[in-house]
Parts: structure tokens; C-alpha cells; sequence
């Protein structure tokens, strides 16, 4: 690393993200049955299985794991895409939190949407938080 070089640290976070979102839409299209059953989040609680809906989801994850490679690539596209798929996140995670609390997902669920859902969805709101002071430093009033 040349003097004055730092490491891009959200750079390789958003990339990682990027590939997991990837990875897991890809096997939604590819295969939801085996998303279905073979994810560790208890997925057959929310119902029975519909292979059309589990891919149509999928391909949001792909969408989502795209937006975030372009914002790893692309620190000029950080904010924007990272706030979008932390939009996502948070929205998905209301879901959860609306259906554990009506009953439509049972208690145990608060434990095991911790580590797929509510995390990664906190994560992102931070990351977008994170990406949007960078932008603003970088470019005062781009955004207004």
C-alpha cells in the first residue's frame, strides 16, 4: 500500500454483503425448495411453500446484491444503493416483527430472525449512515 493509501474497509464490507445477497438469491431462483427447507431460519413457520413467490424474492436479493457490489465498486454510488437495500432490510424485518407479535410466527422467532433479519437490517441502516457522512465530506450538498 502506497503512503496515503488507507484500506477500504466499507468498500470490502458492502462487497461481502454484495456477495452474500448474491448468493442468496441466486439458490432462491435456482432451487426454493431446498432455500426453503435448508435455510437455518425456520422458514416453513411463515407458511406453506410457493417455489413462484420464493424466487420472485430471490431475484430482490439479486437486485440488492448487485446494488451493493456497485457501491463497493463505486463509492460515488454508496449512499444511494446502500440506503435502498437497508430499506428493504428494515421493511423486512417490520414483517417479521408485525407477525411475531400477532402471532403469526410463534415467540421463538425473536431468537431466530435475530441473526438473518434484525441484524443485517441494523447493520445496513449504519452502513447507509456511514456511506451518506462519506458522501457529504466528499461532496457537500450533492444530494440537496
Amino acid at each position: 500500500m502506497a503512503q496515503g493509501e488507507r484500506t477500504d474497509v466499507l468498500g470490502w464490507v458492502l462487497g461481502v454483503l454484495a456477495v452474500l445477497n448474491l448468493a442468496n438469491g441466486v439458490w432462491m431462483i435456482a432451487a426454493p425448495a431446498s432455500w426453503y427447507t435448508g435455510l437455518p431460519a425456520a422458514v416453513p413457520d411463515t407458511g406453506p411453500l410457493n417455489e413462484h413467490f420464493v424466487r420472485d424474492i430471490g431475484s430482490a436479493f439479486v437486485v440488492m446484491g448487485c446494488a451493493l457490489g456497485a457501491g463497493a465498486a463505486r463509492p460515488a454510488l454508496r449512499a444511494p444503493a446502500v440506503a435502498l437495500v437497508a430499506l428493504f432490510y428494515v421493511l423486512h424485518a417490520l414483517v417479521h416483527v408485525a407477525d411475531t407479535l400477532t402471532g403469526e410466527l410463534p415467540a421463538s422467532h425473536w431468537g431466530i430472525d435475530l441473526p438473518g433479519v434484525y441484524l443485517p437490517a441494523a447493520l445496513l441502516v449504519v452502513l447507509a449512515a456511514v456511506a451518506t457522512r462519506r458522501d457529504e465530506a466528499r461532496a457537500p450538498g450533492r444530494w440537496r
